[in-house]
């Protein structure tokens, strides 16, 4: 019962219920017969009328309908009626023995003694409510929990469509924070939803962009003072001066190239094909070896996903550089988990303090600023790859391992379902 439509379908059912029920028995107090006792006298002053007619001229009373018998009329005693009865009897001036009892056939029948020890048998009007009242009454309250059953749900589904339409369109929220068109049809609140959707990712689509385009220039304008500096840094007689300018050039050449690699991966549209995973991770292991990295495998199970494979064997060689420039030296695996295809880094280092950990994927990101320059690259390595594997539906975490150490955990859907055309 977690689900909001369902506990308002289960709200709206139970206050239709609870009305129903409480209006169900105010009607059946309201509507059901008299009290006996406010109700015997008067029939006791006709009993007894008719009994005194039978004492005196049998003969009379048998040809007006009263029923003279040797015996009580058959049936259970009822004996709270039969009580009310004599003392109503009593009250009117004709204290006299009698019975009321309840023949199989549901009607209720009174007995009073004559003075010839006979009984004078007659039907009582029936003044409570009709036998099988409980069951009219329990099919009457099924055909309204039913009832209420069907509209609450149907309300309840009514009420909750925006709340539906937001979780669609959350649902469908693309890599670059962006959804698809939401129709702006239907009544008026879907409409106002659709529409503010629709201008929010409007909004997000054009900052994106905006900031891409920022990015992107800035890259590319940096290029032409660099190139002058560059020339002007060659024409240093200082060989130490000029190694150094050198050297903060391309690193600033570095950071440029960083940049708009971003950019391009953020619109990149590159078709999915077959990945065979393990042996991405072998060529990017063997390659970094031979460049002097501290880098091992571990056990890499057959895996085959579908994504491109440049992004992703640029995302998974950023990390493995991470991991081995930070992190002293790294071993990669790569398993199967359900229909996960998961590649575990695990580093020997000192790790990232907790509470930097969700920062580890923004531009430019160093744990310490003052040793910014101890390492080479731009910063911009984990926000590459993390935009690369969200873009391909994959999950990246990272977390600290005990006693010390860095581990990045990769996640790919293993079924490849997504084969481009072409």
């Amino acid at each position: 019962m977690k689900s909001l439509g369902a506990r308002l379908a289960l709200l709206l059912l139970t206050a239709i219920v609870l009305v129903v029920i409480t209006s169900s028995f105010a009607a059946s107090l309201v509507m059901r017969g008299p009290r006996p006792e406010t109700t015997m006298e008067p029939l006791a002053r006709q009993l007894s009328i008719l009994a005194k007619l039978a004492g005196d001229d049998k003969a009379a009373a048998i040809s007006a309908g009263v029923d003279i018998a040797a015996v009580p009329a058959d049936g259970p005693s009822d004996e709270r009626l039969s009580g009310f009865l004599m003392e109503s009897l009593r009250r009117t001036g004709d204290p006299r023995e009698a019975t009321v009892s309840r023949q199989s056939t549901g009607v209720t029948t009174a007995s009073l003694r004559l003075p010839d020890g006979n009984w004078m048998v007659m039907p009582m009007p029936e003044l409570g409510p009709p036998p099988g009242g409980w069951k009219v009454l329990a099919g009457w309250l099924g055909l309204i929990i039913t009832g209420s059953v069907l509209i609450s749900i149907f309300a309840a589904s009514k009420i909750m469509k925006p709340l539906r339409l937001l979780e669609r369109a959350s649902a469908e929220i693309g890599p670059d924070g962006t959804l698809p068109h939401v129709p702006e049809t239907g009544p008026g609140e879907i409409r106002v939803t659709a529409r503010a959707l629709n201008k929010l990712s409007a909004r997000v689509k054009a900052a994106t962009e905006s900031r891409m385009r920022l990015v992107a220039a800035a890259g590319h304008d940096l290029r032409t003072p660099m190139t002058r500096m560059r020339l002007r840094a060659e024409f240093i007689k200082d060989e130490e001066d000029r190694l150094k300018w050198l050297a903060d050039l391309e690193e600033l050449d570095t950071i440029a190239d960083s940049a708009i690699g971003l950019v391009r991966e953020e619109i990149s549209t590159d078709g999915l094909q077959c990945v065979k995973l393990d042996t991405i991770v072998a060529n990017i292991v063997a390659e970094l070896t031979t460049m002097g990295m501290d880098i091992g495998t571990g056990e890499l199970q057959p895996v085959t996903i579908s994504a491109g494979p440049l992004a992703v064997t640029r995302a998974l060689r950023n990390l493995l550089i991470n991991a081995a420039t930070h992190g002293e030296s790294a071993i990669v695996t790569i398993t199967r988990r359900g229909d996960k295809a998961v590649v575990r880094i695990v580093d020997t280092g000192p790790g990232i303090p907790e509470e930097r950990l969700s920062q580890v994927f923004e531009p430019f990101f160093r744990i310490d600023i003052a040793r910014q320059r101890s390492f080479p690259g731009a910063g911009l390595g984990m926000a590459i790859a993390k935009e690369i594997v969200s873009r391909f539906e994959g999950e990246i975490i990272v977390r600290n391992r005990q006693p010390k150490g860095l581990e990045q955990v990769v996640s790919f859907n293993s079924q490849v379902d997504k084969i481009a055309a072409g």
